[in-house]
């Protein structure tokens, strides 16, 4: 646990069956991705399109430290304790050493409960932390403010972030539903930072488009009582499996 605060002729009958359970593989995973590919607006013609793209796979050490940035879903609430949370409970599951900065009630736009808004908290940080990966994570807080002025202030926390940890790769991490169905302006943020990232050739993980929370499960994450619409401590697992899975599957 780590701490929080990776022939011969007789030979050729199998070949071919091989080969084509290979090529299937390769197909199936085509077709099945459990992570967003991001989408490059282009020009074409008169107009734009937008041309799917893959950012580069990320490349972590064995023992990588994260940065985990977000709100109240990453500050652990309604976890029977916060380091119970999934940003720290990630660090058990995926063997990183996580650094944990999650302020409730914040977003791009808001300010939160214990501290400021993310690019804010982003001028905050310390320089000297030097983190291999970046998880930037929600943030529904915004949902019930304009959609003016949004994509200028998530821009203008990415540069500060890029900035500040050149060095580090950066992955971001969609808002999830705590409530079902999906507010149409948590739909709209999903969106809005897909493009974001879409743009800069980041990784983006969509839990709304994967399909984290359901019908079927939300009674089991989501504590709906005292937790106010927060992950409980056996969501905030699951949440953290999640990711790793979804993190895995874009590393090299």
């Amino acid at each position: 646990m780590h701490a929080s605060s990776p022939l011969p002729r007789r030979g050729r009958a199998w070949v071919l069956p091989l080969l084509a359970l290979a090529v299937a593989g390769v197909v199936g995973l085509a077709v099945w991705r459990p992570w967003s590919t991001p989408e490059a607006i282009v020009a074409a013609g008169d107009g734009t399109v937008a041309v799917p793209t893959e950012p580069e796979a990320l490349e972590l050490p064995e023992d990588p430290t994260v940065l985990v940035f977000g709100d109240s879903w990453t500050y652990g609430s309604a976890a029977s304790t916060p380091t119970l949370g999934y940003a720290y409970v990630i660090a058990e599951i995926a063997g990183w050493t996580t650094i944990v900065d999650g302020i409730r009630g914040s977003g791009y736009l808001k300010a939160g409960i214990d501290g400021p808004d993310y690019g804010t908290r982003i001028a905050e940080l310390d320089p000297t932390l030097d983190p291999d990966l970046i998880i930037v994570q929600g943030s529904i807080n915004d949902r019930r403010l304009p959609a003016a002025g949004y994509r200028a202030a998530v821009d203008a926390a990415w540069d500060a972030l890029s900035q500040t940890y050149p060095r580090a790769q950066i992955v971001i991490l969609g808002p999830a539903p705590q409530v079902l169905p999906v507010e149409s302006a948590t739909a709209r943020i999903d969106r809005d930072l897909a493009a974001a990232a879409a743009e800069r050739g980041w990784w983006y993980i969509s839990p709304l488009k994967e399909e984290w929370i359901t019908s079927d499960n939300y009674l089991d994450i989501i504590d709906t009582g005292a937790g106010n619409n927060h992950p409980s401590t056996a969501g905030h697992r699951y949440l953290a499996e999640r990711l790793t899975e979804a993190v895995a599957a874009i590393t090299r």
